[in-house]
């Protein structure tokens, strides 16, 4: 396994523009890049408008960071850019073994669990079935990957906020979200923690959208969390992690108590010049590829703050 020699540096903003209906509303936002040993945040801004207290706070389990602010009857707009220097860790596919689950570490033992969206446990049979015969290890991992691109068609807006991994297996058809928590629910059934993970759909093919926030996968093999991307919709080295958890329950960019409706999103990402003057662009690698293990010189993961 390697490390890659120079941190890659990209910079990306995300605009939020809420209505506030009458009685007024609690937010919590899940958008700003998560502090890890191999992801560190060189530089970032946030704005409130109108300015209203918040508090920011780190999961000291997954890094996830949550802004959580009170506002008032109104428009609300939320700003947050942020310049970030990714180091990946980078292996020969071939060299990930899958570990026993007698080996796995305690806290990561809710990922082999059923979770809301990924109901692994009514999917045992089909997962062994179709993967059962493969080796353990990474190319099993890439084989459900391949299987869930190749059997589900990227149909926008044709599922909603409670389509489950059996309801896209059965439809055949979803987004990013939905064929990531189908990827995570086979794993699962075969004996690999996976989590999901939310980032910025870097690479995407314009004639999807516009820029916008994407769901992706992350299985943990050989004593790392490794990247997929099931949709295949983006390029995974320029993922930024924002948020992680089982499934999409515990990940949601923005969560919203009380009456309000988004009038506005605008998203962009992009690679920018690092600390020694050059400009790295993410590429589809064949390699392997994790932002869980640290790199010499990059700062230790923040664990909690307000602001």
């Amino acid at each position: 396994m390697t490390f890659d020699k120079a941190p890659l540096r990209l910079r990306f903003s995300i605009s939020l523009a809420y209505d506030v209906q009458p009685g007024g509303a609690d937010f919590i936002f899940n958008i700003h890049a998560a502090q890890t040993a191999a992801q560190r945040v060189v530089h970032e801004q946030l704005n409130v408008n109108p300015f209203t207290q918040q508090q920011l706070f780190t999961d000291p389990a997954t890094y996830s960071r949550y802004l959580r602010l009170q506002a008032q009857p109104g428009p609300l707009s939320i700003d947050y850019s942020a310049d970030v220097d990714i180091a990946h860790l980078e292996a020969t596919p071939g060299s990930i073994d899958q570990v026993s689950i007698a080996s796995l570490p305690g806290s990561l033992l809710p990922y082999i669990y059923p979770s809301r969206y990924c109901e692994s446990d009514r999917l045992l049979a089909f997962a062994n079935a179709q993967f059962g015969h493969m080796t353990p290890g990474y190319y099993r991992a890439m084989a459900v990957r391949d299987w869930v691109a190749s059997h589900v068609a990227f149909t926008s807006n044709s599922t909603s906020g409670t389509t489950s991994a059996c309801d896209t297996l059965l439809e055949k058809r979803g987004v990013c979200r939905d064929f990531a928590h189908l990827m995570i629910a086979l794993c699962r059934a075969l004996n690999m923690p996976a989590r999901f993970a939310t980032g910025i759909d870097y690479g995407a093919d314009p004639a999807l959208g516009p820029q916008d926030f994407h769901a992706y996968v992350e299985v943990y093999l050989g004593g790392s969390w490794w990247l997929f991307d099931p949709s295949g919709t983006a390029i995974p080295m320029g993922f930024v992690r924002l948020g992680t958890g089982r499934d999409a329950a515990d990940c949601a960019f923005a969560m919203i108590f009380g009456a309000a409706s988004m009038s506005n999103m605008t998203i962009s990402i992009a690679p920018v010049a690092g600390a020694g003057g050059t400009m790295r662009e993410p590429v589809h690698t064949q390699d392997a590829l994790s932002t869980d293990s640290g790199l010499p010189g990059l700062q230790a993961p923040q664990r909690a703050f307000a602001a």
